[in-house]
């Protein structure tokens, strides 16, 4: 038996057993094949303080920190690498510009306003006369997300924990104050067993017996596209408009769009939509002189959110031993230190575990938890 289960290979259970791998046994379960294929593996990679819900700001400049200069030997490159955001309004939407600029400027690096002119100078390819004025956000930058999950990963294994894929949990039940898992790898077993399970967090709890929190899994597509020859895009900036209507970024030599789609959907394997496609391609020919003659390749990918857009971390309020990470709204890379800090907390809270100093590992009153709201 192990001190702790978590259901869940993504980012939000790989950071969940980095930081309980030093306060006991970590087995982590992972559905499919290869961790992180549903939503960690398809993300676009940004670290902004400019977005979210207050609750997702706190738990993004909580976690700054750690991207910035994460633990000796936990990663080859550096996590994070600047990038800034160009933010455009179209004509007719100046109050929604004012109200966006107002709340970037609240950001630990401010958003500023800047001339057409200069927002040209950042992205040559904007189509005069599309937009009316235009901000940028210059704090935000791109993360690197493999190397962020693989050093979570790592720092499970290295602790002793283990990481088993193609472990799809079948069965939930608790008895004698101890969860049993029975997966495609067989039975395993915990005090304390953390849902970090994505799009099917709610499936995983109905399992468990646990009152679901009313999940709402989003379809987002990107796809990538080429650049005219010659075009050096290294030091653009994301650039989207202020209604969220695209967004596009350098990324291997060519341009990452997407439409900004979010469609809701069952938990599945995620795949692009034609008219979403057709659609982000429409969008940035419109914004820019680009001519976007064919896609090189297009994917989709899955967050989850509940109605008020926080993430529900911490204890079950109707289940002793079962923890919630969930809900994360497109924000888990980004805020995975804090997360999975908060999510130890409520985990070692609940099993009496304590850091080496005899102490909680984590403060408990930093737990966000919507459960009792919904």
């Amino acid at each position: 038996m192990r001190d702790f289960l978590i259901v869940g290979g993504g980012v939000a259970g790989a950071c969940a057993g980095f930081f309980l791998a030093g306060y006991g046994t970590v087995t982590l379960l992972e559905a499919e094949q290869v961790t992180g294929h549903h939503s960690t593996g398809r993300s676009a990679a940004l670290f902004s303080e400019y977005f979210g819900n207050p609750a997702v700001r706190a738990l993004t400049a909580a976690s700054r920190d750690f991207l910035a200069a994460p633990p000796p030997g936990f990663a080859d490159v550096p996590l994070l690498t600047p990038r800034g955001v160009l933010a455009l309004c179209p004509y007719g939407g100046e109050k929604l510009f004012d109200d966006v600029l107002a709340e970037g400027r609240r950001a630990p690096t401010p958003a500023v306003e800047i001339g057409s002119a200069e927002a040209l100078e950042h992205c040559p390819i904007l189509r005069p006369g599309r937009f009316s004025r235009a901000m940028l956000k210059p704090g935000a930058m791109d993360i690197d997300v493999d190397a962020l999950h693989q050093g979570f990963l790592r720092g499970i294994r290295a602790r002793g924990g283990q990481v088993l894929t193609s472990a799809r949990v079948r069965a939930l039940s608790r008895t004698s104050g101890v969860w049993r898992a029975v997966t495609d790898t067989g039975e395993h077993a915990a005090p304390t067993l953390v849902n970090a399970a994505g799009a099917w967090a709610d499936e995983v709890a109905a399992l468990a017996g646990v009152r679901p929190v009313g999940l709402r899994p989003l379809r987002r597509t990107a796809f990538l596209v080429d650049l005219p020859g010659g075009t050096d895009a290294r030091s653009w900036p994301m650039v989207t408009d202020v209604a969220d209507t695209f967004y596009f970024k350098p990324e291997s030599g060519r341009l990452l769009v997407s439409p900004a789609d979010a469609t809701l959907v069952a938990p599945c394997d995620a795949r692009p939509d034609d008219l979403d496609v057709a659609v982000g391609v429409r969008r940035v020919q419109e914004a820019t002189t680009l001519e976007i003659r064919s896609v090189r390749h297009a994917w989709a990918g899955l967050r989850s959110e509940v109605a008020d857009g926080t993430p529900v971390i911490g204890p079950a309020p109707d289940a002793p031993g079962f923890v919630w990470l969930a809900a994360l709204g497109g924000y888990g890379v980004q805020t995975s230190p804090e997360a999975g800090r908060i999510a130890a907390a409520a985990a070692i809270g609940g099993t009496g575990g304590t850091g080496g100093d005899g102490e909680p590992a984590y403060a408990p009153g930093r737990l966000w938890n919507d459960l009792e709201r919904l």
